[in-house]
């Protein structure tokens, strides 16, 4: 296709090139997340500052690793992922932020999708909508793994993906409000998890890229628990899901060395 960038080096949306990022990528939504993810990395450097995609690159156990925000939404973390990809990245962490649904889902635990409800737009234009959205399961050991060794709450299942976050939380105010609460009961009698807007997209794209892709989220807070009377903090420090997502992403590496010597 046409690089439509000034520097025909780079990416056009994320300011990248080849050399620019690591094969291994964290991606936060919020650009203010970059610098703070970074901090786990040795030696990182500010790689790029473009639009909503900020990057920067460092080590991981000696191993080139980046951290690009996307941020929110499918249409834009799809961008992301496919300039990375062009860029040399083959594997993928996003780490955010999710909005609990069942009733044990409580704020402050970790929410790691092993596959995501196509309720948004943007995977409909890289798979029909019968092919699924699902994490690369490699990753979501590793996620699982990474967690229990820090002894931190957490649920692995399917999370519920849209495009509108005011859909969600103010579902009887749209025209369409009939549709949105009958499928979030749906949703719910199925066991979804929790609610987000970037991994169904993530997935998918990934799956027609042919690289690697999971997800981890903070429950930031529970709107049925709210319903029910429940305990239901409002929770914003996203670092144990950092945390999580740093951890394994050194487990990856550590196996993808094994592998390569075999």
């Amino acid at each position: 296709m046409m690089n439509y960038s000034e520097d025909a080096s780079k990416q056009y949306h994320i300011q990248a090139g080849q050399g620019d990022v690591g094969k291994y990528v964290i991606l936060p939504g919020d650009p203010k997340r970059c610098a703070k993810i970074a901090a786990y990395f040795d030696d990182a450097v500010l790689m790029a500052d473009s639009r909503e995609y900020v990057t920067y690159t460092g080590y991981l156990d000696g191993v080139k690793v980046s951290v690009t925000s996307t941020g929110i939404g499918g249409p834009s973390a799809s961008i992301a992922m496919e300039e990375l990809v062009n860029a040399g990245a083959d594997t993928f962490i996003r780490v955010g932020t999710c909005g609990g649904m069942q009733l044990d889902v409580k704020s402050g635990d970790l929410v790691i999708a092993t596959g995501a409800i196509r309720m948004e737009g943007t995977s409909r234009e890289y798979a029909p909508i019968e092919f699924p959205a699902v994490a690369d399961i490699g990753i979501v050991n590793a996620l699982i793994a990474s967690a229990k060794e820090m002894e931190k709450d957490y649920h692995a299942g399917v999370v519920q993906c849209k495009d509108s976050f005011y859909g969600q939380h103010s579902p009887e105010t749209k025209p369409v409000s009939y549709e949105l609460l009958n499928k979030w009961e749906a949703w719910k009698r199925l066991g979804c998890l929790a609610s987000e807007m970037e991994s169904a997209a993530l997935f998918v794209a990934a799956s027609a890229l042919h690289v690697r892709v999971g997800s981890v989220f903070l429950v930031v807070a529970n709107q049925e628990r709210e319903k029910e009377g429940l305990e239901n903090p409002v929770v914003h420090d996203t670092d144990m899901a950092i945390r999580t997502a740093v951890a394994a992403l050194r487990k990856l590496i550590k196996e993808d060395v094994a592998a390569s010597k075999k």
